[in-house]
């Protein structure tokens, strides 16, 4: 405990959630603003087995969107995630590490984890004042998010009435 490798899983982890964090910040507003995609779908049911339109997502608040996806949409959002999660276990530095080690995935060794995926299409020169500026960020929409699912969740919880 207390070693550097546990200070690199630990930043991993926080850069990881920070960057849920921005999405799910992002999604929420979008969703409050009334950017959804009714307005840009071809589509009109975001599922027509269970009979959801994108139109009805629109009159809900967030938090009831999210609850009335079917189970087969969560089952998929899942598995998006998982994916990325398995990726970043067994490759390092964008390429495949293979299970070497006694069987062993490189994210499942001390300092395996780096939050690093090896993806920069634009080819972005990712300095430490970079590093250090997502971070702050995902920190800001970790408490943005959290703010924002108890405003609307719990009445009162928050104490300035907001425009949206």
């Amino acid at each position: 405990y207390g070693s550097e490798a546990t200070g690199t899983f630990l930043r991993a982890a926080e850069l990881k959630h920070g960057r849920s964090a921005m999405l799910a910040t992002v999604g929420y507003a979008f969703h409050k603003f009334g950017w959804t995609l009714d307005n840009i779908s071809p589509h009109e049911y975001l599922t027509v087995t269970e009979g959801v339109k994108f139109a009805d997502l629109v009159a809900m608040t967030p938090l009831e969107a999210m609850k009335s996806i079917p189970a087969e949409g969560l089952t998929q959002m899942f598995c998006a995630i998982a994916l990325v999660e398995l990726y970043e276990l067994t490759h390092k530095n964008g390429k495949y590490a293979g299970f070497d080690e006694g069987g062993v995935a490189p994210g499942l060794r001390p300092g395996g984890l780096t939050g690093d995926l090896g993806w920069n299409p634009l080819g972005v020169k990712i300095t430490e004042r970079r590093r250090l500026s997502e971070l702050q960020n995902g920190r800001a929409a970790i408490f943005a998010i959290c703010a924002w699912v108890a405003a609307d969740s719990v009445q009162g919880s928050v104490p300035l009435n907001l425009p949206w």
